[in-house]
């Protein structure tokens, strides 16, 4: 019996024991399994001691006129609802007449808060330009509830930028970090003061770079706790750089969702040392309107991949219309940068001076060609908007008419011909009596033969390009027969 037992004692230690020589069941794996990367939740205290004393309250006020409304909400809540576009509640309104915000001429202190962070030593504030924006009064609490007014030096409003400026020195700026290296995952923390809470400090991760939210700025998605008052407040790395200003949330309710956007703070700075040398952004601009390149439109102009930026317009004597781009190119490099989504365009040429001369590389008829072009400057009232009816996929039928010499020359066009009549789906997919066409698939029409010998030959089943030209905009339209 005791031998039996030992026996059995023995085959179960073995059992229980690692085979050394037992091979992974990952072939290509190492018989140990690496160490696990993560160690525990980050310690966000040291940051906290580092950055803080670089983090400001800011409040405003402004003048609005009294309306015959009652209820006192608070200023965070007031700010809260006008930041984000959403009607204040019924019962909600300023105070009745003669409230203490009443300045006695039938006019109303309002009220709001935000966040910034010292830009420089010398008293230079970086903030949110919707923070500030219609400010009368802005005042600045540092976090030793030291109080200054400040004077809003400039405001970028098509970045959320601006920077202010206090009758302050030996103040302690923060440190710019590198978006480049900011990775999707990492710990990120923001110190703002959501509600008028100052200095409160949440914490999350970069959820996604380069997210398309706005015209010049792709902005970093975190999960970071972003809420009213927290708008123009830093967001920080754990080596404890600044990475972006808080700018904005996605939101259903009002309130914080799980996600919120970052401005990247190198874009930040770049419009920050504009405002503080001239007080205002000076943007490039070539004067063309665009869409994205999808895969069966760069199929169906034999583009290698779908990236760049479609020209659907152009601006009558626009730096483009100089340099010789056409309706219908395809923009694949500006100034030897790599246009990889429409997007990039606008943000590219918007980032170069006005009056640099910069190469173009555009895809036209199947191939690539390179042209020059002086970029103008960029004025938000003077320039024309860019738009035109979106594409829409149909199949051909078609009536069409040759192009008389004096509509030739209105539209500036050397061939094209008139559509009389677009019936079924052609016409349920944009395609409209007037329009010209100019192009069939990469080949140019110039006569009603044209049109007719390059339609006859088009492969059956195949979806082709039409170009189309409607007043002074061109557009593609695919056509699936």
């Amino acid at each position: 019996m005791t031998v039996t037992l030992a026996a059995s004692v023995a085959l179960l230690w073995a059992a229980v024991q690692p085979r050394v020589d037992a091979q992974p069941t990952n072939p290509g794996a190492s018989a140990t399994a690496p160490a696990p990367r993560l160690s525990g939740l980050p310690d966000f205290t040291v940051l906290v001691e580092e950055v803080g004393p670089s983090v400001v309250n800011i409040r405003t006020v402004e003048r609005v006129s009294r309306a015959p409304q009652l209820g006192t909400p608070d200023e965070q809540m007031q700010e809260f609802f006008r930041r984000f576009g959403i009607p204040l509640p019924p019962g909600v309104g300023p105070r009745g007449p003669r409230g203490d915000d009443d300045d006695g001429a039938g006019q109303r202190r309002q009220r709001g808060v935000g966040s910034g962070f010292v830009f420089s030593a010398d008293g230079y504030i970086m903030t949110n330009a919707h923070v500030v924006d219609g400010a009368e009064e802005v005042i600045v609490t540092l976090s030793d509830k030291r109080e200054f007014k400040a004077r809003v030096v400039g405001a970028d409003k098509r970045t959320d930028v601006a920077l202010v400026k206090i009758d302050a020195t030996g103040l302690k700026p923060v440190r710019i970090g590198d978006v480049g290296r900011l990775k999707v995952g990492e710990w990120v923390m923001a110190i703002g003061s959501p509600f008028g809470l100052d200095n409160t400090v949440t914490a999350g991760i970069v959820s996604a770079k380069q997210r398309e939210t706005g015209d010049f700025v792709p902005f970093i998605q975190t999960d970071v706790a972003i809420n009213p008052g927290n708008s123009g407040g830093p967001l920080i790395n754990m080596r404890g750089e600044v990475v972006g200003i808080n700018s904005q949330i996605y939101s259903r309710s009002g309130g914080f969702m799980g996600i919120s956007f970052a401005i990247p703070i190198d874009e930040a700075v770049r419009v920050a040392e504009q405002l503080k040398a001239h007080g205002k952004v000076t943007r490039g601009r070539i004067g063309v309107a665009i869409e994205p390149v999808d895969k069966e439109v760069a199929e169906s102009l034999g583009l290698p991949k779908a990236a760049g930026a479609l020209v659907r317009g152009v601006e009558d004597g626009s730096p483009a219309a100089k340099a010789g781009i056409e309706p219908g190119d395809i923009i694949l490099r500006f100034d030897g940068k790599a246009i990889e989504q429409s997007v990039d365009l606008p943000r590219i040429v918007g980032n170069t001076k006005p009056g640099t001369k910069a190469a173009v590389e555009v895809w036209r008829r199947g191939a690539t060609r390179t042209v020059t072009v002086t970029v103008g400057t960029f004025d938000d009232e003077e320039a024309k908007p860019a738009r035109s009816e979106p594409a829409k996929a149909a199949p051909l039928g078609l009536t069409v008419r040759e192009l008389s010499a004096a509509e030739r020359r209105q539209l500036k066009v050397g061939g094209g011909v008139r559509v009389v009549e677009a019936s079924g789906p052609a016409a349920a997919a944009g395609v409209q009596p007037d329009d010209v066409i100019v192009g069939v698939g990469n080949q140019p029409v110039g006569s009603v033969a044209d049109f007719e010998r390059l339609t006859a030959a088009l492969p059956k089943g195949r979806p082709v390009t039409l170009l189309l030209r409607r007043g002074e905009w061109a557009q593609w339209v695919l056509v699936r027969p």
